[in-house]
């Protein structure tokens, strides 16, 4: 009869290897979601500053519209302010 024993090292370094997978992952996940997070803010203050200058220029309804939907702003008074300091 031959017995075979399996030792627990084989269980241990699969499962430390998992736990370090794990963790080089995760390692990449955060800076990538801090870099799209930044990335966003970055974008919204472009369009901020390209739909202020473009309302100075031409004062469209359109452009009202689309700086009232990025800034929350409602009334045409409060984006009128809100521009005059970003183009500041």
């Amino acid at each position: 009869m031959k017995f075979e024993l399996k030792t627990e090292n084989e269980n241990y370094s699969k499962s430390f290897s998992q736990v370090l997978g794990i963790l080089f992952i995760l390692a990449l996940i955060i800076p990538i979601c801090d870099i799209a997070l930044k990335l966003g803010i970055i974008s919204r203050n472009y369009q901020v500053y390209y739909n202020c200058r473009l309302l100075s220029v031409e004062k469209s309804k359109t452009n009202f519209h689309k700086l009232s939907r990025i800034s929350k702003l409602k009334s045409k008074q409060r984006i009128w302010e809100f521009c005059r300091e970003v183009l500041k």
